[in-house]
């Protein structure tokens, strides 16, 4: 009987899931990313500063956002994770924070993945970034 009341128990506690991640950050897909980013070119020369961000299209969900926090670089996928991907998700890139399109404007620190003002579950997608030599950053997952 001991065992069977063990058993149980040991059924029970491995039953139990510990995700601290809220259900309603599921919106974006787990697409596969691996961008490489040039500062050479003109297009990106602007990351060689601290507070600047470009755009990368063609990766992620909707593109990706790469930013110079000062002590490196980070990346996020350019799509509000409080929505479903649509044409509005797609967020712009204001100084060293993004914003999504949608009627609830959900603003973003571009050197965090936070939200900022009003509390949300889900921050910003992030996306590993490697330097390759001086000037090349590699994207991805």
């Amino acid at each position: 009987m001991r065992n069977l009341v063990f058993a149980f128990v040991a059924i029970l506690l491995i039953s139990c899931s510990n995700d601290d991640r809220p259900k309603n950050c599921n919106f974006l897909l787990n697409v596969g990313v691996s961008a490489t980013v040039n500062m050479n070119l003109p297009e990106y020369s602007q990351l060689q500063f601290t507070s600047n961000s470009v755009f990368v299209a063609n990766h992620g969900n909707q593109g990706i956002i790469v930013t110079n926090v000062g002590s490196g670089f980070r990346a996020w996928d350019a799509s509000d994770p409080n929505h479903t991907p649509s044409s509005c998700s797609r967020l712009t890139i204001e100084g060293a924070e993004a914003q999504c399109n949608c009627q609830d404007a959900n603003k973003y620190s571009l050197f965090t993945g936070q939200k900022l003002g009003e509390s949300l579950p889900c921050g910003l997608k992030e996306y590993r970034v490697t330097m390759n030599g001086n000037n090349t950053l590699t994207v991805s997952n």
